[in-house]
């Protein structure tokens, strides 16, 4: 039997429907695409069990109060709500869920925060001490009130405390957040599945604004050149040359070459490069594999290609993209 994996999501009125209902999704399709193997129980735990109602009107229904929850969890998702006022959205802080996050936190395997979920863990005294995200909006507002946090308003998510605390950027990076966490448990096989069931990249820039390069575009209008696209993909260390697509294809060179560019916009080698340097990107972003295992796993060969490919791609340096958009800090 597989090992069960308990994931407790704190509900609580005005809550974001989207933070709690995107992560709930992709542990359920994570369970799918292993057969159950995955394991995750989702659970939602508010002030009081039965009727909560979200910041877009749906209600959700709490499984269990928070008294009734226990010390089992393994993973503890803390979503957020926002207050409207003048000076725009400020996120709500409620006693009661910050009591109950702070008493519960030190019994969980691994603590995230969705969204402005961040400043409920920093009221809890949670983050001090860390660099951690959260929605743009109420960065400032984080920063200013818990000033022993470090908060970087770029990454999509940040990863800290050996992996057991994360923070997640708002709002559908509450999507990323849970891929992420579910690479972490069952691997990026897994996780990639996931994305592909959500119609959506595995790892976006952290910069929050790049989409991946297979799904860049909507679907072309000939089925073949959108699998061709989803193969360079999974095989970007393997020979990618126009004249060897061109003969996957079982078209001549010159006519698979006026194709590819008619259905996707851009010529084979600089779609295989985009590919490429995504690629690249995410190892920048999630490991200290050096440059020059950088470039040969994403295909692009040597540390010159890659400077030269990021340089063109990305206006930046390979060095300079670690640094800034790392989603662990060093």
């Amino acid at each position: 039997m597989p090992t069960s994996h308990r994931v407790v999501i704190a509900v609580f009125p005005d809550v974001d429907l989207l933070d709690v209902t995107g992560p709930a999704e992709v542990f359920a399709l994570a369970n799918r695409e292993t057969g159950g193997h995955a394991g995750y129980e989702v659970c939602l735990a508010g002030p009081a069990a039965g009727e909560v109602r979200t910041s877009a009107g749906v209600r959700l229904v709490a499984d269990l109060s928070f008294a009734e929850v226990g010390r089992r969890v393994d993973t503890l998702l803390v979503p957020g709500a926002v207050d409207l006022t003048d000076a725009g959205p400020v996120a709500r802080i409620d006693p009661d869920v910050v009591s109950w996050v702070k008493d519960t936190a030190p019994h969980a395997h691994r603590v995230a925060s969705v969204c402005v979920g961040a400043h409920v863990l920093a009221a809890a005294g949670l983050l001090d001490g860390r660099t951690v995200t959260t929605h743009w909006l109420t960065a400032a507002q984080l920063a200013a009130e818990h000033p022993e946090v470090t908060v970087d308003p770029d990454p999509i998510f940040v990863r800290t405390d050996r992996g057991r605390l994360w923070t997640g950027a708002g709002i559908s990076a509450c999507l990323d957040l849970a891929l992420a966490l579910v690479a972490e448990d069952q691997g990026e096989e897994v996780a990639l599945a996931v994305a592909r069931q959500l119609v959506m990249y595995l790892r976006r820039q952290g910069g929050q604004s790049q989409f991946s390069v297979p799904l860049s575009r909507p679907a072309t209008s000939r089925r073949d050149i959108d699998e061709l696209r989803l193969w360079i993909a999974d095989h970007l260390d393997e020979d990618l040359s126009a004249q060897a697509l061109a003969a996957r294809m079982c078209l001549s060179e010159r006519h698979f070459a006026r194709v590819f560019k008619q259905e996707t916009g851009a010529s084979p080698a600089a779609y295989v490069e985009a590919a490429r340097v995504e690629a690249a990107r995410r190892l920048l972003e999630t490991s200290d594999c050096p440059l020059d295992e950088v470039a040969n796993t994403s295909g692009l060969g040597s540390v010159e290609t890659l400077h030269r490919a990021v340089r063109r791609q990305l206006a930046t340096t390979p060095a300079a993209y670690r640094r800034r958009f790392r989603t662990q800090p060093a």
